[in-house]
């Protein structure tokens, strides 16, 4: 199905069941792929993934009304780093992959932080290719390499650090 076909808005509290349903997935499917587990996640309330829905802004791709993929955008917290945001949490069904929604979800998470960073930081499993492409494609940059930087029954991932500077929110303030 073409992109145009796949559509993107921000979850709120009410979604928090298909959002943590499609995360304990990609937990399951691709757990080299992100921080936590899905052994962790399994048991949580769902007031955690409300929570969640709460605090970060959260887009989904939904497809035929069925959510497929989800991204997430934070702040981060450091009076010093608060020009800087994070794209976290970026999944998309594998029945849904090369179709679209990974691109649509990461310029929603742009748009959005247009609004709010200066800068788009992400970390990216350093053998999940196609991810690193679809990111370099939106102008994303290497910075980094953390060696090691997580570890899953024994096994380690090496995480290459992204980001994409935005324009400035202020032309003329020199920030």
């Amino acid at each position: 199905m073409p992109p145009s076909k796949i559509q993107i808005r921000q979850l709120t509290p009410a979604d928090a069941e298909s959002f943590r349903e499609l995360r304990l997935e990609g937990l399951r499917l691709n757990p080299e792929a992100f921080g936590s587990t899905y052994e962790f996640e399994r048991d949580e309330p769902l007031t955690r993934y409300t929570g969640w829905l709460t605090n970060s802004a959260v887009f989904g791709a939904y497809q035929n009304s069925e959510l497929i993929g989800t991204a997430s955008f934070t702040i981060a917290s450091g009076l010093k780093e608060s020009h800087k945001g994070l794209l976290r949490a970026m999944y998309v069904r594998p029945a849904a992959r090369r179709m679209g929604a990974g691109r649509l979800l990461v310029q929603a998470v742009i748009a959005t932080a247009r609004q709010k960073v200066e800068q788009v930081q992400l970390a990216v499993v350093s053998d999940n290719q196609p991810a690193i492409r679809l990111y370099q494609t939106l102008g994303f940059r290497p910075y980094g390499l953390e060696k090691n930087a997580l570890k899953h029954n024994n096994q380690y991932a090496d995480e290459i650090l992204m980001s994409l500077d935005l324009p400035s929110r202020y032309p003329n303030s020199g920030t």
